[in-house]
């Protein structure tokens, strides 16, 4: 019979196994993302604790469900803060608790990860199973599983998971041959402030460079890094990632690594990070030396938007937060999680809060719909 048990670093995984998990080439599930957060020192200092719930075979890897031990609910983008202040009023111990994610990167994607030529549903089955076994033994206050696929979710409602809905941007190709065709389907208003925006950026002398593979050289990364870093300096703290995990996508996910530079003169001024896999480009950092009016906009939109089209992938996935998105062609997006409550009154409690604010996002999500910039279709 399979054993299913936990590990606490993925050190003790064989890479070329990982190979054969289902991952839909998503780069923030291959096994140099995930092991490189270890490797590369990004994880302990941001509370972020392995324990990746792991079904084996004589050592054979069948199937592993990423997750993390938390202390607090930083880096998540599924905001429980508010369920916290609440537990703790009521006497209880909200932290630690479980969480399956891609830390710090509020990406969709597969979280019961099969082999290809297995029976997954019942290895995914043992995994949840697992999962919810683990926070009533260990007295976890709760299990939060995010941004999982739409199959994940059936597999959660199975397991009487409640459903959360969060708000996201993304921008959908549609099949567009460049830029100027994507804007021709804007009112003449948002067209217009679109085209001003980049008219800025090009009289400015600025030069952009979109560079991926053998293209991004230690340079780049040095420069890259050190806007990152300015970034969470100024907002958030603690840069999130190293720079020797960065250099190591560099080198392991060359081709699904995007760096977007900007030069003014022979100087770097500022950069934007993404990757991607099959079908989306994942837009994820962005850091500069001076604030320029517009660089922001030209790097992590309309660059990536171009890169999108030229490359012919379906969408941009541009992540959480800002409603500025809209003007410049991006749609909101209802993405959903799944959370188990060990405690049966207080997890009522949640299921009747998250009924009323899922009524509240579809309405806001429908609102925002109203508000596209793309022309009426006679």
């Amino acid at each position: 019979m399979p054993e299913c048990r936990i590990v606490t670093s993925l050190a003790e995984i064989n890479a070329e196994n990982w190979q054969s998990l289902d991952t839909n080439n998503n780069p923030f599930l291959s096994y140099d993302f995930l092991y490189g957060l270890e490797k590369y020192n990004c994880l302990k200092s941001q509370y972020w604790f392995p324990s990746h719930l792991v079904i084996e075979d004589n050592r054979e890897l069948l199937a592993i469900l990423p997750l993390y031990r938390k202390e607090d609910s930083y880096g998540e983008f599924v905001f429980d803060w508010i369920w916290a202040d609440a537990y703790h009023r009521a006497g209880h111990h909200y932290y630690p608790k479980l969480v399956s994610a891609v830390p710090f990167s509020p990406v969709s994607g597969n979280r019961l990860l099969c082999r290809k030529d297995s029976n997954s549903i019942e290895y995914k089955n043992i995994l949840i199973e697992n999962l919810i076994a683990l926070m009533h033994k260990c007295r976890f206050s709760s299990a939060h599983i995010l941004f999982p696929t739409e199959a994940n979710m059936s597999d959660f409602y199975r397991h009487n998971a409640l459903q959360r809905i969060t708000l996201q941007y993304h921008w959908f190709n549609q099949e567009y041959r460049d830029f100027q065709d994507f804007t021709d389907t804007l009112t003449s208003k948002k067209r217009k402030k679109i085209l001003h925006e980049r008219k800025a950026i090009s009289e400015s002398d600025i030069e952009i460079e979109r560079l991926s593979g053998k293209l991004i050289t230690e340079e780049h990364w040095q420069h890259f890094y050190r806007f990152y870093s300015t970034t969470f300096y100024k907002k958030l703290g603690e840069p999130r990632f190293t720079l020797d995990f960065f250099k190591s996508l560099g080198k392991a996910l060359s081709d699904q690594t995007l760096l977007i530079m900007a030069k003014k003169g022979d100087e770097y001024i500022a950069g934007a990070f993404a990757m991607k896999d099959d079908t989306t480009l994942y837009g994820r950092h962005w850091g500069c030396k001076t604030e320029i009016p517009f660089l922001h906009f030209e790097l992590c939109y309309y660059q990536t938007i171009e890169h999108v089209i030229k490359t012919k992938l379906e969408k941009l996935d541009a992540g959480v937060q800002g409603e500025h998105k809209l003007a410049r062609g991006f749609q909101p997006v209802g993405m959903t999680s799944a959370h188990w409550i060990r405690e049966p009154n207080f997890s009522n409690v949640i299921a009747n809060y998250l009924q009323r604010e899922t009524k509240m996002m579809r309405e806001q999500i429908s609102l925002l719909e109203s508000h596209l910039p793309y022309k009426a279709i006679n």
